[in-house]
């Protein structure tokens, strides 16, 4: 995980203006599947340079936004200042300590490919949720990851990757309803100029339906 924080530290400099597919693409995808959904707070996990959370908040959301990199969070408070959001830098391997009340909506967006096991992760999601609430997800393909894809970053001084692991779409589900949710949603999305092609962006809508033990 230190290489996937030291590259996200080095990206944060250039994220937002990089040509970047899967990143907008999941943004768009992101807005269409939450634009609707009833929620007043939340959990945004992998916030970054905050490509996200400004949209979260301008639908009058209580935010807490969540990045293991210092550098993509120093980025975000640069642009974002509201009193309705707060930024935390943490490791969300680890107990999950930086809520007081539960949310209604977990969302993750383009984080898990940087995480190994799902299970433990979604066991902290159910945590933090009440009963009712929402887990979203969006990720790069595993389609694409068996083919090569995967995060990097190019930079004068050479070429950065983090670590990446490849989750089949069945491993998702799998953590899911052994932590208590069902499935609400779940669309493959590719680029709108060739929405043939292999699918791009994967994208989950879980409810927890039972409560956590």
């Amino acid at each position: 995980m230190s290489n996937t924080k030291a590259t996200y530290d080095i990206w944060a400099a250039h994220y937002d203006v990089n040509e970047n597919k899967t990143r907008d693409l999941e943004a768009i995808a992101l807005q269409q599947a939450l634009e609707h959904l009833p929620f007043t707070n939340c959990l945004e996990i992998g916030c970054g340079t905050g490509k996200n959370t400004a949209w979260l908040l301008q639908q009058n959301k209580k935010v807490i936004a969540v990045d293991f990199s210092e550098k993509m969070i120093e980025k975000a408070r640069e642009k974002l200042h509201h009193e309705n959001l707060t930024f935390v830098v943490t490791d969300i391997r680890q107990a999950w300590t930086f809520y007081t009340n539960q949310q209604e909506l977990v969302l993750f967006s383009l984080v898990l490919e940087h995480i190994e096991e799902l299970e433990l992760i979604f066991f902290e999601a159910a945590k933090a949720l009440v009963t009712g609430g929402y887990m979203y997800i969006g990720e790069l393909h595993p389609f694409k990851q068996y083919l090569g894809s995967r995060a990097r970053v190019e930079t004068a001084d050479g070429n950065f990757t983090p670590d990446c692991y490849t989750h089949a779409i069945s491993a998702y589900t799998t953590a899911a309803f052994k932590n208590g949710f069902s499935l609400v949603d779940l669309k493959e999305l590719g680029d709108e100029k060739a929405p043939d092609t292999i699918p791009r962006i994967v994208q989950f809508l879980f409810k927890k339906i039972n409560p956590t033990k």
